[in-house]
Order: structure tokens, then sequence, then C-alpha cells
């Protein structure tokens, strides 16, 4: 019972991350998701995590029918984590002081430190990045049907397919391959990391804290970050 009320818990968090971002996108576009980008977008990620359909047309409606007074703010935080690992924070908050004070309470605690805006943002591209599982496609397959999709580049492993894309073309590239594979596991705009800061198992076990510490706050609409772990350490981390 304890578990599934932690498993609750967390996807009750989840859907208001994304119930946020459905607000905001259609606050800010239009409520059609063919004439708004960002909405489209949101509405794949929300259909990733298995928002109920309801519950999404509830928060396109509030936030295009301007019954909602909470304006809300995106902003990004960057920052360096234990063992100088780069981190970046996207936000979207109706609190400025309050968020910026939480952030940096996280990163503090945990060894990091805060920085300015465009601190770290220069070792990250802006991608979008849509995702499959394993089992859906061979590696030959998924890459044929995603570069034919638009896609800029696919790493297939054990743990599923990653297609890359323009940020602008997360949309079109996600619809041609959801006509050929179904649904994917997720559909978002992202950092990439362009290098990589391998840590030790003392450092990786805190800056996991600290990645917790930002994603379990209500404002943290994503976290990115640039570490590298052997999967010997992860293996002994999540033991």
């Amino acid at each position: 019972m304890h578990r599934k009320g932690a498993q609750d818990a967390k996807r009750a968090k989840v859907f208001a991350k994304h119930i946020r971002e459905l607000t905001v996108a259609a606050k800010a576009g239009l409520p059609d998701p063919d004439m708004n980008p960002r909405l489209r977008t949101a509405i794949a990620a929300a259909k990733a995590v298995n928002m109920p359909k309801d519950n999404m047309e509830r928060a396109i409606k509030k936030g295009a029918g301007g019954g909602d007074d909470t304006n809300f703010d995106e902003v990004r935080y960057e920052g360096y984590g234990p063992g100088g690992v780069a981190i970046i924070v996207e936000t979207l908050t109706d609190n400025r002081n309050r968020t910026a004070s939480e952030v940096r309470a996280a990163f503090t605690k945990f060894g990091g430190n805060l920085g300015e805006t465009g601190s770290v943002g220069f070792m990250f591209e802006r991608v979008g990045l849509i995702e499959f599982p394993t089992d859906t496609a061979n590696t030959d397959d998924m890459f044929e049907a995603a570069l034919e999709a638009g896609a800029s580049d696919v790493e297939s492993s054990e743990d599923g397919h990653e297609i890359s894309c323009d940020p602008d073309e997360l949309g079109a590239v996600r619809d041609a391959l959801e006509k050929k594979f179904g649904t994917p596991q997720d559909a978002r705009l992202d950092w990439k990391p362009q290098t990589t800061t391998e840590l030790d198992e003392d450092k990786a076990a805190t800056l996991l804290k600290l990645l917790d510490a930002l994603e379990d706050n209500d404002d943290v609409q994503r976290v990115a970050s640039n570490f590298e772990v052997s999967d010997e350490v992860m293996e002994r981390l999540s033991a």
C-alpha cells in the first residue's frame, strides 16, 4: 500500500508539471495544436506519460479561456553540481523569488553552486528528443524511418531508441514516427550535452540527490546535466 501511495504521488506530480505546461502553451498561443507548435509538443509529452485526455483538454481550455489569472514565467537556472557537473534547470513559476530561493538552496545543500544564465548553456545543444522502447523496431528500421522523418541523429541501445531533431521539427518528426511505430515513450524539447564529466561513486551519489531534489520541486519542469557514471557505479547506487 505504501509503495502504491508513493507511486500515485509521483504520478500526480508528473501530471501536475504537464498540466502547467499545457496551460501555459495554450495561453501563449492558439488552442489548436496544428497552429501552436509548443502546444503540440506539450500534448505529445503528456500522451507519453499516459495522461488522460480529459485532463489534457481541461488544462488547454483553462489556458485558452483566460479563466486562469495565474501568470507563469519561464525561468532557466544554470550552475554546477558536485565534481563540476553542468546543470540546467527549466522552471515555470508564479513566484520568481520563491523558485530562485528553492533552487539555490538545493544546489547549496548538495555541494553545487548556482551561476549566471549562460554559465553552462554553451555546453549543451537545444534539441527535440523522441524516445521509443527497444522492441518497437530493430536498429536499422528505426534509423531509416527517423532520417526519413527529418531527424538529425538516432541512438539505439538496450535502453531504447533516442531520436534527435531540430527543435522546430519536433512535432513533424514525432507525427511521422507515430504513424509508423505508434505513440512514443516521450517527446520533448531537451538539452543535449556536448561534453560529459565523469564522476566517482561519492560525487555521483551526491549529484543524484541534488537532481532528485530539483526534480521534486513543483516549479521545475526539466533538469539536464552532463554527468557520466560507469554502469558498475550506477548499479551500486541503485541497489
